[in-house]
């Protein structure tokens, strides 16, 4: 069993599907938890629920400030954080037949939330990190959209998640000799509320139908994994990027 006991770890986006489960996962194994995300009613409901290993921020990721602002209030809330998972993403639609300047618009959405906001963390985290005696982890969530690339109305999702891949193999080779450790999570299809558009237009039996074991995962799949990463057991690891996808990509 993974023992978190003692240890900080902060999730961003933690009340959505895979933020719920990871949450859950951590506080099972010992961790305090830090959990940020912007829907509050569902934020109360999952401190609630953890209780006293639990506090939560909130902060708008796609404002580069409030997202540093978040950090800082959630370093001081114990003193330090020994991992950080950017998990919090958005999805929304660019169809082609949009005018160039709703088309950018969503572009730059996008981008600042999947790709700005956890390179704002990732620069905090390893500033904050390399002055802690146990230095700390890094695990940012990708996406299968990274390699195989995305449906036509999201190139703007696959950019920013090749873009976290990258960033993520750079903090591995740079600062690993300051106690950085840094892994990336790529999952496929996972059967949240991120993905409800696609499962009420096309159906989830069309994503299962593309993976080697005939499921789509669900959040807890994906949550074993971070927490077998918070744990620090997969040191010599660093700047690996793990798919989570039932084998629908295989690299």
């Amino acid at each position: 069993m993974i023992d978190l006991t003692g240890r900080v770890v902060l999730v961003t986006g933690a009340a959505g599907g895979i933020g719920q489960a990871t949450a859950r996962t951590l506080v099972n194994a010992g961790a305090t938890v830090l959990l940020h995300d912007v829907r509050l009613d569902a934020l109360k409901t999952l401190k609630d629920e953890l209780g006293e290993s639990a506090e939560t921020f909130e902060a708008d990721l796609s404002d580069a400030a409030a997202t540093q602002q978040m950090w800082d209030d959630a370093l001081a809330a114990h003193g330090r954080i020994d991992v950080l998972i950017n998990n919090a993403g958005t999805y929304p639609p660019a169809p082609l037949e949009q005018s160039l300047e709703d088309w950018t618009g969503v572009w730059d959405f996008s981008l600042a939330v999947n790709l700005v906001a956890p390179a704002v963390l990732c620069r905090a985290a390893v500033l904050a990190f390399a002055k802690q005696d146990l230095g700390g982890i890094i695990v940012n969530l990708a996406s299968r959209a990274a390699f195989r690339g995305e449906d036509p109305e999201y190139w703007h999702y696959a950019a920013a998640k090749a873009g976290i891949v990258a960033m993520t193999r750079t903090i591995a080779r740079q600062y690993g000799r300051q106690g950085v450790t840094a892994f990336a999570v790529a999952p496929g299809y996972v059967d949240t509320p991120l993905n409800q558009v696609f499962k009420e237009t096309v159906g989830v039996q069309v994503a299962a139908d593309q993976t080697g074991l005939g499921e789509v995962a669900q959040p807890q799949d994906v949550a074993n994994v971070l927490a077998f990463l918070a744990s620090g057991l997969a040191k010599h690891a660093t700047g690996t990027t793990i798919d989570v996808n039932g084998a629908s990509y295989v690299r």
